[in-house]
């Protein structure tokens, strides 16, 4: 079951954006809950809490039980606003959770054991396509993150959605298989590649090809004509077959 984090909130009766800025003006945020067929309850919290729960990583995936004047309400925050400048919130959403609720979330992308990934240790660098996916499930049973273990990935390999095992009560919002995690290959490596293809390629062709010069035969031929020049001598063409290198011997020229 999923930890429930506790706030204390107090009721705001007032709204609009004058009283908005009343309530920033004491230190407080203004925020609303709704939801579960009940009306909407216009409350405010500390500003330095509230604050420090957004910063701390999962608010938004996290459930909380807020007391507002001696009535507890669990739900879920669904939006929150940030100053540009200070990173004060300036207004949170809340979403009351009834018994047994289902709800959609956002849960975060981690990757793990990246030290591992043969991509990596070749020069690849990680590359996060997807931070987030969106899921259905219990709102007690909201995973903290999707883990994607990159043990044996390879350059130019990626890890999708399908790839990851999910609890059987969570399934995925949307259709499709995206990708997740990708191994971008270092800046030449695709020269590389090429260049080393092409190479065993030539090297393939040549050992095939049939009644193909033995390797430095022509360069011995060569050496021995230039010594042979002044005797009147020539030297044939050295062949392999099967296997083996045969000459024709040299020939006196009359």
């Amino acid at each position: 079951m999923a930890r429930v984090n506790e706030l204390k909130a107090i009721a705001r009766p007032e709204a609009g954006k004058g009283a908005a800025r009343a309530v920033r003006r004491e230190g407080r945020v203004p925020g609303v809950i709704y939801g579960d067929n009940q009306p909407p309850l216009g409350i405010s919290l500390d500003q330095n809490e509230l604050r420090q729960r957004i910063l701390g990583g999962r608010f938004l995936t996290s459930i909380f039980e807020i007391e507002v004047d001696g009535a507890k309400h669990r739900v879920i925050p669904r939006d929150f606003q940030l100053d540009s400048v200070r990173d004060r919130p300036l207004h949170v959403d809340f979403m009351r959770l009834g018994k047994g609720a289902s709800i959609r979330v956002r849960v975060p992308v981690h990757v793990r054991n990246a030290d591992l990934a043969p991509g990596v240790k070749r020069g690849g660098t990680v590359n996060i396509v997807a931070h987030a996916v969106e899921l259905q499930c219990p709102a007690e049973a909201i995973p903290e993150a999707i883990e994607v273990d990159l043990t044996g990935l390879e350059i130019n390999y990626s890890k999708h959605l399908s790839d990851i095992e999910l609890p059987a009560n969570v399934r995925v919002v949307g259709r499709g298989d995206p990708t997740l995690v990708t191994i971008v290959p270092p800046s030449g490596y695709a020269e590389e590649l090429k260049a080393a293809q092409e190479a065993a390629a030539a090297a393939a062709a040549a050992a095939a090809a049939p009644g193909a010069a033995a390797p430095g035969a022509a360069a011995r031929c060569l050496s021995i004509s230039a010594r042979k020049s002044r005797r009147g001598t020539t030297c044939d063409a050295t062949s392999t077959r099967g296997g083996r290198t045969s000459s024709a011997g040299p020939r006196r020229s009359w």
